[in-house]
Order: C-alpha cells, then sequence, then structure tokens
C-alpha cells in the first residue's frame, strides 16, 4: 500500500502513512527502501534524513547494514546525489563503513561520474577504510571504458603495491582482456605471465582475450598454439578466434573453427552465432529478441547473396515453426525483387502470411507488390487509370 501511496506522488499522504506505519511498529527493511526511493525522487532529501530519525523514535535503532541496504537501492535507480547525501548527513548518528563508500563509488562509476567517484573514494580511504578488490576493479573497468587507459593502469599499479596477496584471477583478466583490444599485446603477455608466475591458472576467458588479440595484430600462429594449448577449450575460446579470424577477413577459416566448435559440442548461444554471421554478412537492426536478430541477419543475408528462393523458405520454415517473423529491412528486400516476378512472390507471401493471422504483416507485401507492379508499368510506358 505504502509503495502505491508513493507513486501517486501524493507526498503528503505518503508522510502521513509513514508516521502512522511508525507509530504501530510496522516498519521494516523493506519499509526503509520505498521511503527513501520514493523521497529521494521526489528531491525530498531533509525528509530523508528526517524518516532516519524519526523511525529511531519509534524503536527502529540507526543500523549501518538498513542504511546499506537503501543506499544500494538509490545507487541502482541512479539517486547517487540523494544517496550521498543521506550518508554524510546521517554520518552523526550512523557511521558509513567500507561497504558504504564502497557502494556510491560503484554507483558513481556506473553513471560514468568519475570526478565524484574519485572523491568519495579518498573520503574512505581518509576515513580509513581499505577499498575492496570489487571496488578496484569496477574502477578500472569504467576507465577503460572511457578509454581513460593510463588512469586504469593506475589502479592496477595500485593493488599491485598496496593489496598484491588479494590480486586474483578477475582482476587480472580485466586488464588483460582491455588490453588485447587495444592491441597492447606485449603488455597484456606480461601480465599473464605475472598471473602464472604466482600460480593463478587462466580460465577460458582470458585466454579467448589473449587469442582475440593475438589475432587482431596478425599474429595467427601464436594465435592458434595458445588455442591448441588448452585441454578443454569452451565457447570463449571459439569466439576469440571465430572473432579475430573475422575480422582480419579470414570467413573460410573462421567457419572451419565454426564447424570444429560444433564438432566438439561446445554449448552454442544464440548471440555468438549471430556475431558470427554478422562478421560474414555484415551489421543488421537489433532488435530485443536474439532469435529475431539471428533471422534478421541470416534472411539479410541470403538476399544480398541473391539466394530469393532460399530466403523465401527459410521465411516459411519460420513462420511453421511458430516463431516469429524477421525484422528485415522490407525496403532493401523490395529493391532485390524490383521484377514482375517479384509481384507475384509478394501476392503469394501475403496470402500465406493472412492465412497464419498475421494480417499487418500480409498488408505490407501486398502494398509492396503493388508498388513493383506499378514501376513495372511505368517502365513499358504505360499509364495508370487516374
Amino acid at each position: 500500500m505504502l509503495d502505491v501511496i508513493g507513486k501517486s506522488r501524493n507526498l503528503d499522504l505518503f508522510w502521513d502513512t509513514v508516521q502512522e506505519m511508525g507509530k504501530l511498529g510496522l516498519v521494516n527493511d523493506k519499509t526503509f527502501i520505498i521511503v527513501l526511493k520514493t523521497l529521494a525522487s521526489a528531491r525530498e532529501l531533509k525528509k530523508c534524513v528526517q524518516f532516519f530519525l524519526l523511525m529511531n523514535g519509534y524503536g527502529c535503532g540507526y543500523s549501518v547494514e538498513r542504511l546499506n541496504k537503501a543506499v544500494e537501492i538509490l545507487c541502482r535507480s541512479k539517486l547517487l546525489e540523494e544517496a550521498k547525501f543521506v550518508v554524510l548527513k546521517l554520518k552523526e548518528w550512523i557511521r558509513p563503513n567500507g561497504v558504504t563508500y564502497g557502494l556510491l563509488v560503484k554507483g558513481f562509476c556506473d553513471v560514468g561520474d568519475m570526478i565524484e567517484a574519485s572523491k568519495v573514494w579518498n573520503l574512505m580511504v581518509d576515513k580509513g577504510f581499505e577499498p575492496g578488490i570489487h571496488v578496484f576493479e569496477k574502477m578500472m573497468e569504467t576507465f577503460f571504458k572511457r578509454n581513460e587507459y593510463d588512469e586504469a593502469m593506475k589502479v592496477f599499479q595500485t593493488m599491485r603495491v598496496k593489496r598484491m596477496d588479494d590480486l586474483g584471477l578477475s582482476s587480472y583478466r580485466l586488464v588483460i582482456d582491455w588490453m588485447c583490444k587495444r592491441g597492447k599485446i606485449a603488455q597484456a603477455k606480461m601480465v599473464f605471465d605475472e598471473m602464472s608466475k604466482r600460480g593463478i591458472g587462466a580460465d577460458n576467458l582470458t585466454i579467448g582475450s589473449l587469442v582475440y588479440g593475438l589475432l587482431a595484430r596478425g599474429r595467427v600462429n601464436e594465435a592458434y598454439q595458445v588455442a591448441e594449448s588448452i585441454d578443454r577449450p569452451d565457447i570463449s575460446v571459439y569466439h576469440g578466434l571465430i572473432k579475430g579470424l573475422l575480422r582480419l577477413r579470414r570467413a573460410s577459416e573462421a567457419t572451419q573453427v565454426f564447424r570444429e566448435m560444433i564438432k566438439r559440442g561446445a554449448n552454442l548461444q544464440c548471440t555468438r552465432i549471430l556475431c558470427y554471421c554478422k562478421g560474414i554478412w555484415g551489421r543488421g537492426r537489433k532488435g530485443r529478441d536474439p532469435l529475431v536478430n539471428f533471422d534478421t541477419i541470416f534472411v539479410g543475408g541470403l538476399v544480398k547473396a541473391g539466394k530469393s528462393l532460399e530466403t523465401t523458405k527459410y521465411v516459411e520454415r519460420t513462420m511453421k515453426g511458430g516463431l516469429e517473423v524477421p525484422r528485415f529491412d522490407y525496403n532493401k528486400f523490395l529493391h532485390y525483387y524490383s521484377s514482375e516476378e517479384g509481384v507475384i512472390m509478394f501476392e503469394e507471401m501475403g496470402k500465406k502470411l493472412r492465412e497464419k493471422g498475421l494480417v499487418d504483416l500480409a498488408d505490407i507485401f501486398e502494398r509492396y507488390g503493388k508498388k513493383m507492379a506499378t514501376r513495372e508499368r511505368r517502365r513499358n510506358g504505360e499509364v495508370e487509370p487516374s
């Protein structure tokens, strides 16, 4: 009920209901989350602080764990400034801990505000708290995404100096992956060797990144050697190989790797197959459903290759299988069927789509068929009756 009142934006009624619930002792952690999220969204920051003080008077004592839960929800909702305000204003009654500051740092990183993230980081260090490994990794990842490579490496070097014992596979994987993406293979191999010397075994994700990095620099033989040294390569390694070979425009080799992957029984994901098809046929429209994305690329590739009959058969099979009809570019499809033969094809497609209950799509096909018939008649010098 409280959540419904909050969404109605009737803040007076909402505040009265909160106080009544406090008097009756009906407040729990979920209540704190709903109240703070509602008030913060309405920019009622003083009431956010007042709520903690009010609930303490009703028997809900101050708790840093409860504060952390509220801060986490606010950060997920992109209410970073509001979360920071609440933490700083309540520090006299609830002393923030390392988790509190870590949540704020990660939240500001998520929205790309590295200035505020750095300020909270420095505040955390000044208060005597050591940032957790996940906070270090979040800072590095965000700097990498913002193309601030030097700043990311400074954070990594800080980890090496101060937290070497806590430096694990996830941190090394992150750095190696981004080094390979930037083409810094020599540095990536140095980090990889450092990880191996410390007795940390590389997983397939790390190997896959290294393989792709080598291929991106044209070092094909080395990439194959690294890939073949793995006893049980998974989809990550194969994906690195296929992606790198497609970047080098070696589609035939990529196809061989793809077949080998299927032969070994790798767990295929539609998004991986989609990436492979994109590399060969180019980009297509991106939707929410990966199956529709795959159909978009696949149908577009068949049309581009001039395989009109195969395209038509595939669309029919897709419809009979109960899947959504691919959202390919109908204008491009029209271009490749701009002939009198295309008029007949579109009429047949329209009939079959109408039989399946896809009336809207049937109308599109029939309308395009009429357009092509008009174009064909104009080419022959015929004039349509007005």
